[in-house]
């Protein structure tokens, strides 16, 4: 595909900005990385919590370089947030471990009797039922003196709600289908032959936070540390990565750009669908 649009590609995962951690997030081919270039993979070592914050900086340097050579981005991966964090006006506020902490010690109870008193009107744009974002909630509210409902209003808000991309934009998607759990199951079975528990134990010290809790690896460093059988690991990834998979469907179903297609187990078929809806789109190679 990007051969064909004159594009260097893109990657939006999450995990593939980690060196060495290759197999397990069925990195690109080296080959391939090769014949056309490819941006945000293998960018900081696996030691590090790499922010959403820090990715979108990166990749709009990238994104920016781009522009400059008349160069169209190819953008692909999973991970919603971070294809967001590039396309969209998203902004990422301020972040402190400490500040954080203390919020944490509080208890998730406290913690949403102190965002509603201290922003009423919160219930309306933070799930108080998931602690992470009434911590973070909290965090940003000490961190900027900004509440969550003073923070839902304005162009920049608006713009993100209403999915109104930086430049203009084309978005292709295709819906797994039927048979996902077998593909997933065949192509864990593939990384394990490859060596993928061999890749865990060797990057088991390295793993930071961020990291370690990746697909694939987090069921594997279970298997290294000798707290699960390989196979009972195997299950729980395969099980993690369809949980992951309905999980990004449910993201990018909210994205109204997205042009979805049916999925077909042929490599050519999914290219020509690609090809023609980019064409309807007004794509010209």
């Amino acid at each position: 595909m990007a051969e064909w649009m004159g594009a260097e590609i893109v990657s939006v995962d999450s995990m593939q900005v980690y060196r060495h951690m290759d197999l397990g997030t069925a990195k690109p081919k080296v080959e391939d990385r090769e014949r056309i270039p490819h941006h945000l993979i293998d960018i900081v070592d696996p030691e590090h919590a790499f922010t959403v914050a820090e990715f979108q900086a990166v990749g709009r340097r990238v994104l920016a370089d781009l522009e400059r050579r008349a160069v169209p981005a190819l953008i692909v991966g999973g991970s919603g947030l971070h294809f967001r964090s590039l396309v969209d006006p998203l902004e990422f506020p301020p972040s402190d471990p400490q500040v954080r902490a203390e919020i944490e010690a509080l208890g998730s109870e406290e913690a949403v009797r102190s965002l509603l008193a201290q922003d009423p009107g919160a219930a309306d744009v933070v799930d108080l039922q998931n602690p992470r974002r009434v911590t973070r909630a909290l965090e940003v509210l000490r961190l900027t003196g900004l509440t969550p409902s003073e923070r839902a209003v304005g162009e920049q808000a608006e713009a993100v709600r209403g999915y109104r991309p930086l430049f203009p934009l084309t978005v292709v998607g295709f819906d797994p289908g039927e048979g996902l759990r077998d593909r997933v199951g065949r192509r864990f079975e593939v990384m394990l032959q490859n060596g993928l528990v061999e890749e865990v134990r060797m990057l088991a010290p390295r793993l930071g936070p961020t990291a370690s809790k990746a697909v694939g690896y987090r069921e594997l460093l279970a298997v290294v540390r000798g707290e699960l059988a390989l196979d009972e690991a195997v299950a729980a990834a395969v099980d993690a990565s369809c949980s992951l998979a309905g999980r990004q469907r449910t993201f990018f179903r909210r994205d109204l750009r997205v042009c979805w297609l049916g999925w077909d187990d042929d490599v050519g078929a999914r290219v020509a669908a690609t090809e023609n809806a980019l064409g309807e789109a007004g794509w010209s190679s």
